[in-house]
């Protein structure tokens, strides 16, 4: 669980960075997931496009994708999403405690 002065920082981050994935008609699929945990893997930032025939808001999608990834709802704003999850293997962000 993170703290605000957390969020903060890690919102600031996501200002730079540009969606990697968009969410549309076909949902939340176990494909879609498994690049989503990839990605988070990879990078622990990323930002996701919610685009207008979706049937999820933003706040919907985040709260279902970070249920099955065990992952952080960091900004729902607009159209666009932010998740957070610390690697397992190479942890490159490094938080404010």
């Amino acid at each position: 669980m993170l703290t605000g002065k957390q969020r903060a920082f890690l919102r600031s981050m996501a200002n730079t960075i540009n969606p990697i994935f968009q969410l549309g008609k076909n949902g939340i699929d176990e494909t879609f997931l498994k690049q989503i945990d990839d990605a988070l893997e990879a990078r622990e930032l990323i930002k996701i496009n919610i685009l207008e025939n979706s049937e999820f808001t933003p706040r919907e999608a985040s709260d279902v994708i970070c249920g099955k990834l065990n992952s952080e709802g960091i900004q729902a704003i607009g159209r666009k999403l932010v998740l957070y999850r610390k690697s397992k293997k190479k942890p490159k962000i490094e938080i404010p405690q």
